[in-house]
């Protein structure tokens, strides 16, 4: 059963970003837009650590949250990647994406476990910043069915390697070990957030 509802909202989000981004974007080399969408999300640390503190928090959480953070993050980033790609005004967008690292990166140190659905929102605000600045970056020669099945791949890769992580909490040593990941995550935001303000 949840085998069949991550593939849903995989195949639902490669279905949202494809056809919005294709009425927006010009077509281009195949190749090309699956290996720029692919390396897109992981060609910034500030959001590699932030899609990678996703699935440690929700590994953190445990069950649904191991799931539910990972599909909420692509599936409400979506929005915001719309909304980069129509060119809607937002603002403070990577200082909202320094705050994801730091925010997401303290919950995980602090071992904080606040209601799902309050996690489920915290995921969400962020996916929108992180969204939006890939939508706003898309580039115009890229394919946009391909640049969205390599951008959400890696997206999820992202995801399940923090899960996979986050998987150590079972054990004494391994909390430790991710509350200091956390901390790591946390200062790491607090650096951007620093570069963010004063750039």
């Amino acid at each position: 059963m949840l085998h069949k509802e991550l593939k849903l909202a995989m195949l639902l989000l490669l279905s949202v970003m494809a056809s919005a981004a294709s009425a927006h974007i010009g077509q281009g080399d195949m190749a090309g837009g699956f290996k720029t969408g692919f390396l897109h999300p992981i060609s910034g640390l500030d959001h590699v650590i932030a899609m990678v503190a996703v699935g440690l928090w929700g590994a953190q959480l445990g069950r649904p949250a191991i799931w539910v953070l990972p599909v909420t993050f692509p599936l409400v980033m979506t929005i915001g990647g719309v909304m980069g790609v129509l060119g809607v005004p937002l603002h403070g967008i990577e200082v909202g994406i320094a705050m994801s690292a730091l925010v997401l990166g303290g919950m995980i140190s602090f071992a904080v476990r606040p209601p799902l659905w309050i996690a489920g929102l915290i995921v969400a605000g962020f996916a929108i910043c992180h969204g939006f600045a890939h939508g706003a970056e898309l580039p115009s020669s890229a394919n946009p069915l391909t640049f969205a099945i390599g951008f959400v791949l890696a997206t999820g890769l992202l995801h399940a390697c923090g899960i996979v992580l986050g998987l150590l909490y079972k054990w004494r040593a391994g909390q430790y070990a991710l509350r200091m990941g956390g901390l790591a995550i946390a200062l790491g935001g607090a650096y951007f957030l620093n570069l963010a303000m004063t750039g």
